[in-house]
């Protein structure tokens, strides 16, 4: 990353990520819908706001590392990564072709700039945090940082809650993980499939350092990783509150769009109600108030 960029032009790139993931996803015709479009304001903010990386060169070796243990929601991150620069957009209308570099879950050998594999949930906080053990205990790269998202419905695996006591006990202060507490899974809403309450407490007891924030919020999430980088005994946690298809009126809150795709339809209507902000704005420079 060239520089960090201002909240505004920040919240403008998750616009452009909500956008391609909708172009992407109707041109795949299958995919997940409401997870990615959640977590577009986070993961804008990561990659163009806090990460440290050279898109030209992704094996760069004072990189920080990216995670994306919700391997479902990589559209989202294809898009940054587009946006980026590590490869050209136009490989984005690719999304889950036969052959294809953008595989549906991320792929890590086929893509320079993916951190890791992940198809079968929960593996991905393991793998972050063998990563941020290596970096403090072997490598002594303390000035690096490992960023990993998890889902909420993603915490019903056990091996979760393994990684979760193995990062407490080695106190892994270079590890930030991010769960997105948007209270959907494929069957429902997660406090009927499975209750996780009192999510914060769960970390506290397992040596964690915890915030709450607004995940649609970028000056939040900035503030939060702020934080969690001056916590120096622990590892962190933010429990990151979105909206499952933000941006998208009749996809916002519906787990029925975790896991399908816009029709052409449906793809035109959101990419409408992206470009006017929801009638916000009439044409280019006019808003309503």
């Amino acid at each position: 990353m060239s520089g960090p960029l201002t909240i505004k032009q920040i919240e403008q790139k998750a616009v452009v990520l909500r956008r391609d993931i909708i172009r992407m996803l109707e041109e795949a015709g299958s995919g997940h819908s409401a997870g990615p479009l959640g977590l577009a304001d986070l993961v804008a903010t990561l990659y163009f706001g806090v990460m440290n990386y050279k898109p030209k060169k992704p094996e760069w070796a004072d990189r920080d590392y990216f995670f994306l243990s919700n391997g479902h929601c990589v559209p989202v991150q294809y898009a940054a990564m587009a946006e980026a620069g590590f490869f050209d957009k136009k490989e984005l209308m690719t999304l889950r072709k036969l052959g294809s570099r953008l595989q549906g879950h991320p792929e890590r050998t086929r893509l320079p700039g993916l951190e890791n594999t992940s198809g079968p949930l929960g593996s991905g906080l393991s793998q972050a945090a063998g990563v941020a053990y290596s970096l403090q205990y072997l490598d002594n790269q303390t000035h690096r940082f490992v960023y990993c998202v998890t889902g909420d419905g993603e915490l019903d695996e056990g091996n979760i809650w393994e990684a979760a006591m193995f990062a407490g006990k080695y106190k892994l202060s270079q590890l930030i993980v991010f769960v997105d507490r948007n209270n959907i899974q494929i069957d429902g809403n997660t406090e009927d499939v499975m209750p996780l309450e009192d999510l914060a407490g769960k970390w506290r007891s397992f040596g964690w350092h915890v915030q709450e924030i607004d995940g649609h919020n970028v000056e939040s999430i900035l503030d939060a990783v702020g934080m969690a980088k001056a916590i120096t005994n622990r590892p962190s946690v933010i429990i990151t509150h979105t909206i499952p298809g933000k941006g998208i009126d009749f996809m916002e809150y519906d787990y029925h769009w975790h896991g399908v795709p816009p029709n052409h339809e449906q793809a035109k209507q959101a990419l409408a109600e992206l470009r006017t902000l929801r009638g916000k704005i009439t044409h280019e420079g006019q808003k309503h108030e």
